[in-house]
């Protein structure tokens, strides 16, 4: 019933005026398309509402040059082809709505709109606040997610967007990125289309949200989250022990604050440095001492509330969260007594760099102006054509461990990958044997002294052309920074293989809209120069 009255509702408005026949045959064709996913939550909207436009039909600014219409013009494309549309929409369905009953619950956020959303997000490079106001007020991107500019006064909540957009999986995204560099390949003339793909790839550091790690700035960290836990924990099981707990956090403020002001001073002379060092050593005692007494409280009161009748399951894992912490805690209480009391050096593998972020590593590259990297690598290898084939985030994992694993998962999704270019850092004997049984060509410098054949190779007129042309991954790397993967913002090793996923997506789709925003700028400046050639020659 609800179909068929949109149905007479599009008629009537074809009747007076409101749209066309084109018009009414693209709507009808969208209500067709959308019978049988009738269900809570559906791929797209399940009816066009009053007033939408088609997508097809949304008029974008060729003439701006902000980055919004590029974005747009590629969602568009893909979502006008109908193979891609449908294949992206299958993917869709299949593995977000795999364990979701489709006949009950509320109405959830189409999956259309929750991937625009997040290609919106990660391309523009902007936090959830931008992202809410621009699907709640830019009218063009409204238009894309479905809405009417007269009718529809939806609006979307920020909490809303943070629910949604973290619903895509970095393996769903992993084989949407697959479809939207093959459509984009498409676009492509034949000549470049027919050429055998050759492959740049390179590594550069996804930066974590987090602060430099100091061990007296991390045991603050664990100790706050301890105290606040605790004392809210407390509160909610009419325990009086914690009242005064924000009071107990300013008290380790003041004394880490103490600590880096202390390790500020520059004194001069023998005796004036022995000083000086009593003093941080006395002023770090000060501070674990503090802290390993909050922890003995914390410990004492968790015991208490664990002999509460009845105590409800969040508290049971509200008090695992808490312990945790108190682990982070001891942890760095320990190396803080053995590096500044015992004076011992502490194995890099003990270290831990975030205690929010803990799969943050500590990456020393040797790049000017950046000695330190704090995140995770991520290598990329981009074709001739500046599509990104394939990504990998490196949890652990150095440019020679990857080499190998990332060219074979090119090559199963690329079976037309014929070459590849690495700088030196890839190199180890197995990879160079190894890759050379995957690819036909492999351009790779050895390290150290090289031998004859090695250098024979190197001097080839294909070895120097892969290297010359390998230098522009550092333009592809630098666009991906811009557009999202300068510093990640999303919580935990899903969330950032997440947000990695989406951002290369996001390009590849900016990329197509590049293409087809500068084809139709060509097009118009084709058809100004004709209209000048007409009135001259009238």
């Amino acid at each position: 019933m609800y179909i068929e009255n949109s149905f007479f509702i599009l008629k009537f408005l074809n009747i007076q005026g409101v749209f066309n026949q084109k018009d009414l045959k693209m709507h009808r064709s969208s209500i067709n398309f959308h019978k049988d996913n009738f269900m809570a939550r559906s791929v797209d909207e399940r009816q066009m509402k009053l007033g939408a436009v088609p997508i097809a039909n949304i008029n974008i600014n060729t003439k701006s040059r902000d980055d919004i219409p590029k974005i747009l013009r590629g969602l568009q494309y893909i979502y006008v082809t109908r193979n891609i549309r449908e294949e992206i929409f299958n993917l869709l369905e299949s593995r977000m709505l795999e364990n979701v009953n489709m006949n009950t619950g509320r109405p959830g956020m189409a999956l259309w709109k929750i991937f625009v959303l997040g290609v919106l997000r990660l391309d523009l490079n902007c936090d959830y606040d931008r992202l809410c106001e621009l699907a709640n007020n830019h009218k063009t991107i409204r238009q894309m997610l479905g809405h009417s500019d007269t009718f529809d006064n939806q609006s979307y909540n920020l909490q809303t967007l943070k629910d949604n957009v973290r619903l895509l999986k970095p393996e769903l995204l992993e084989e949407i990125n697959q479809i939207i560099v093959k459509a984009g390949h498409q676009l492509l003339s034949t000549k470049k289309r027919d050429e055998p793909l050759r492959g740049r790839c390179d590594s550069f550091v996804l930066e974590t949200h987090v602060h430099f790690p100091t061990d007296i700035a991390l045991l603050y960290d664990a100790m706050r989250k301890v105290i606040q836990k605790v004392g809210a924990l407390s509160s909610q099981n009419n325990i009086s022990d914690w009242r005064q707990y924000a009071f107990n956090i300013k008290q380790l403020k003041k004394l880490m604050r103490i600590i880096q002001k202390t390790k500020k001073s520059r004194a001069q002379g023998d005796d004036k440095k022995k000083l000086l060092e009593q003093k941080i050593r006395e002023a770090h005692s000060d501070m674990m001492r503090k802290a390993g007494y909050f922890i003995e409280r914390a410990k004492l009161t968790m015991a208490n509330i664990k002999q509460i009748d009845n105590l409800s399951s969040s508290a049971a894992l509200e008090m695992e969260s808490i312990q945790v912490f108190i682990d982070h805690a001891l942890r760095q209480i320990d190396q803080i007594d053995r590096r500044v009391l015992q004076c011992q050096a502490i194995p890099h593998d003990e270290k831990v760099f975030s205690i929010f972020q803990p799969h943050t590593e500590w990456i020393s590259k040797g790049k000017a102006g950046k000695p330190v990297e704090l995140g995770v690598r991520v290598g990329v290898i981009e074709d001739q054509h500046g599509f990104i084939l394939h990504h990998r985030v490196m949890e652990k994992e150095t440019d020679d461990q990857a080499a190998v694993p990332m060219i074979i998962a090119t090559k199963a999704a690329f079976p037309g990958l014929h070459s590849c270019s690495f700088d030196k850092g890839y190199h180890s004997k197995n990879n160079q044997k190894e890759l050379a049984d995957i690819l036909d060509a492999v351009a790779m410098k050895s390290k150290g002294k090289q031998s004859k054949k090695a250098k024979l190779l190197q001097d080839s007129e294909s070895f120097k052309n892969a290297g010359h042309k390998h230098s522009a991954v550092e333009s592809c790397i630098n666009a991906l920074e811009v557009h999202g993967l300068d510093k990640c913002y999303d919580h935990g090793i899903e969330g950032f293989k997440c947000y990695t996923s989406l951002a290369i997506v996001s390009r590849n789709i900016l990329i197509i809209g590049d293409m087809l925003h500068k084809k139709s700028k060509a097009n118009l400046a084709r058809k100004k120069n004709a209209t000048a050639r007409l009135l001259l020659a009238a």
